[in-house]
């Protein structure tokens, strides 16, 4: 996974939420004439601003969201059951 976006041109006010993971930012960039968020979650924030400096080439800012959430046991809302899902195992 590079990035997965969570949220896209959305409202700032969901950066807010306490429930989403620690590694989730919000994105600030202007696409079509206006200013969009966009929220993201990724390991590295390197590959958020590539996406979207590739993508948009008007990258405005890159700020960490309120999301207090381990992000190994957080799932995205409607993801299904709503528990953390278990890959791999060990023998």
């Amino acid at each position: 996974m590079k990035i997965k976006i969570i949220h896209e041109n959305c409202d700032p006010e969901l950066a807010k939420d306490a429930s989403l993971p620690n590694n989730a930012f919000i994105i600030e960039y202007l696409a079509e004439g206006s200013v969009q968020y966009d929220i993201v979650i990724s390991s590295k924030q390197v590959d958020i601003f590539d996406h979207y400096w590739d993508k948009y080439h008007n990258f405005i800012s890159m700020v960490q969201t309120d999301g207090r959430a381990n992000p190994k046991l957080w799932t995205a809302p409607g993801s299904g059951s709503g528990s953390a899902k278990i890959t791999g195992s060990k023998k």
